[in-house]
């Protein structure tokens, strides 16, 4: 047990030692400046890591003070030194002095700690505004004053998350549709969830706030040079937690009103699509997309589902021979099951991904092979008389 001990005291002291060799060195690119906080990219952050950094020191000088206390009695009161035992009683100078000493230190943490976070949890309303909703495994963001809407889903290639292929540079932290904001504009953030408990993470910003399903917490950022930002959902949300990264893209602000402009042009295109009239074919090579981005983590990429947990829509007499009833259950969930509703898809991406799963697998031959429009969508959507 000594010799354990002896060797954790050894390790320790080793550690240590190489961490602030590394802090006090030149060498900024020491592996130990990979453990630290982040410095970040925007004012809140720098200040954040700042606060960090202060409150850190003041660790340190504590924490050297009291060790060397602690091990300066153990070997100058000894029993071997000191063989007749002191006499003493209870000092009420120390005591207030280490009553009072460690208040103040306290006060003194508390000022700069309290006034950074009055910064971060600036409510003042954006130059734009983001309503950001978690889902899983997805993100949805909404810019109030543009009237745009998208998803951003996880955009690495399954071989690679299944070990077929080398891992790329962004391993998980890719998406279909970043986040684009100006350079220097003040973002507010509005952030919930649809489903479960999630939280939206970029470290350059400084923000990490939690969506909770009902609840809308906010926050913002000014960001000043263009780039791309990566986050993540620091939620355990799921099965598929790890796969719903977080991207920002900073751009410039003429950039930014070009890309506006054309998210508002695919939208009105995207609207009129729903009065094409479509063939088997068109939706389904359109469904097959949105079915590998919504529907596989559960139900399979060959239709099969999760045995015991999600069913199989390969030879599902609700998905070969039941039209309404399938609208339905994308349209409103199943209640009780693990079925969430995706009403949140565009009409044709929901009349053709209901199409897919209607004439792949072998459900077109063993089933009525009926198709599902957009036309089909907008008339569910009609209020009931």
């Amino acid at each position: 047990m000594l010799q354990i001990l002896k060797r954790s005291i050894n390790k320790l002291i080793i550690t240590t030692s190489a961490f602030f060799v590394a802090i006090f060195s030149n060498n900024l690119n020491a592996d130990w400046f990979a453990l630290n906080m982040t410095r970040g990219s925007t004012a809140v952050s720098e200040e954040v890591f700042e606060l960090h950094m202060l409150i850190f020191w003041i660790c340190v000088v504590i924490g050297v003070i009291v060790f060397g206390v602690m091990f300066y009695s153990m070997w100058r009161f000894t029993k071997k030194k000191n063989p007749e035992p002191s006499d003493f009683h209870e000092s009420t100078k120390l005591e207030i002095a280490w009553t009072v000493v460690p208040f103040l230190i306290l006060i003194f943490m508390a000022i700069p700690a309290s006034q950074t976070l009055i910064k971060i949890y600036d409510d003042e309303e954006g130059d734009i505004n983001i309503h950001v909703t978690g889902y899983q495994w997805k993100w949805q963001y909404e810019y109030l004053e543009d009237d745009i809407s998208f998803f951003s889903n996880l955009s690495t290639d399954l071989d690679e998350i299944y070990n077929l292929v080398p891992k790329g540079e962004f391993y998980l932290q890719e998406v279909d549709e970043p986040v684009v904001i100006p350079a220097g504009k003040r973002v507010r953030f509005l952030i919930t969830a649809n489903d479960v408990i999630h939280s939206w993470w970029v470290p350059d910003f400084a923000i990490k706030q939690d969506a909770i399903p009902g609840f809308v917490n906010t926050a913002w950022t000014v960001v000043d040079k263009p780039g791309i930002y990566r986050g993540k959902c620091t939620e355990l949300c799921g099965k598929n937690h790890g796969f719903m990264p977080v991207v920002v893209k900073v751009v410039e602000q003429d950039e930014y009103d070009s890309w506006v402009n054309a998210k508002k042009e695919e939208a009105y295109k995207l609207a009129e699509l729903t009065e094409k009239d479509w063939t088997a074919e068109e939706l389904s090579a359109r469904g097959e997309g949105v079915y590998q981005v919504n529907c596989v983590a559960c139900h399979q990429v060959n239709g099969q589902g999760i045995p015991g947990i999600f069913p199989a829509l390969a030879g599902s007499d609700i998905v070969m021979n039941d039209k309404e009833r399938n609208i339905e259950i994308l349209m409103e969930g199943v209640q009780g099951a693990a079925m969430n509703s995706f009403d949140y898809l565009s009409e044709v991406e929901l009349a053709a991904v209901i199409t897919y799963t209607r004439q792949a697998w072998g459900n077109a031959e063993n089933g009525d092979g009926e198709i599902v429009l957009p036309k089909d969508i907008v008339d569910y959507k009609k209020p009931k008389i």
